[in-house]
């Protein structure tokens, strides 16, 4: 099992020091995770720099995700101290983006009432890389203010932009943390390409989900690939999985580089199935 996963450019550094810089300058956070693995995607060190900041919880890419598993995450954060509301978004169709800005205009609402001077409301957006934040705040904003890709790293600096309804916004660059305790939570990231694929190895990375979705959703594994069955032993899975698709080199060698990519890729579109990889 691949462990040991140190992944902390020093643009991250400089991430952590932007969000603490301008903390002082928002009015709330809108927290980003990834519904297929909300333990995982959500930086510790985010919830250390946030505080007490009031905070809106937002499960993005849910449409990739167990629904059912999505509803349980949703209950249990919207219960943890300093959480206002948690919800989920499908980014793609702009499912729920209306009721997450009723949501944010209640909270401004609420703020003019307390202090002397009414302005609009001041958001931060905060997440690991690849989780979504620039989908969400193009759908926030209602044209194309952030550059988007399925890959992280894709925000670079800060940008401040302002809303339809006046609300101004500020994006930061994904951040994660040093070191992954638990390498559980550095494949699941990895996984969600939250992680850079060449950071681990396309091939190892596909092996490990082959493994894990072997283990959890072998039914899902099973009819996507066309197996006559599904194997206790991941390479053999892999290995199956690689004559099913025709991914054999010269000198009948299995393609694991290509079995390995098409596995991750097809699990990041939805293709094998609705998948949650940790359970409420």
């Amino acid at each position: 099992m691949i462990d040991n996963i140190n992944w902390y450019p020093g643009h991250m550094k400089k991430t952590r020091e932007l969000i603490k810089e301008n903390l002082k300058a928002v009015d709330a956070v809108v927290e980003i995770i990834d519904s297929r693995i909300p333990v995982s995607s959500r930086n510790p060190v985010i919830a250390e720099l946030i505080g007490k900041k009031r905070r809106f919880v937002v499960l993005g890419k849910s449409d990739l995700a167990d629904p059912d598993e999505t509803a349980k995450w949703r209950d249990r954060i919207s219960k943890e101290e300093g959480v206002v509301r948690a919800m989920d978004l499908n980014l793609q169709s702009g499912e729920n983006i209306k009721k997450l800005l009723k949501a944010l205009e209640e909270e401004e609402t609420l703020r003019n009432a307390e202090k002397s001077v009414k302005r609009p409301l001041r958001i931060m957006i905060v997440g690991v890389p690849n989780v979504g934040k620039s989908s969400l705040i193009n759908r926030l904003t209602g044209k194309r203010s952030a550059l988007t890709g399925d890959r992280p790293g894709v925000t670079k600096g800060k940008q401040w932009l302002t809303l339809s309804n006046g609300m101004q916004l500020l994006d930061t660059p994904g951040i994660l943390w040093p070191k992954f305790e638990d390498p559980d939570v550095g494949l699941n990231l990895a996984f969600c390409g939250s992680i850079k694929d060449d950071i681990l190895g396309v091939q190892d990375l596909g092996f490990e989900l082959i493994r894990v979705l072997g283990e959890r959703y072998p039914d899902m594994l099973q009819e996507r690939y066309r197996l006559d069955e599904i194997s206790d032993q991941a390479i053999e899975n892999m290995d199956n999985i690689a004559l099913k698709r025709g991914f054999i080199m010269s000198g009948k060698r299995i393609d694991y580089e290509r079995t390995g990519r098409t596995v991750l890729d097809e699990f990041r579109g939805g293709k094998i199935g609705r998948i949650t990889l940790e359970q409420a």
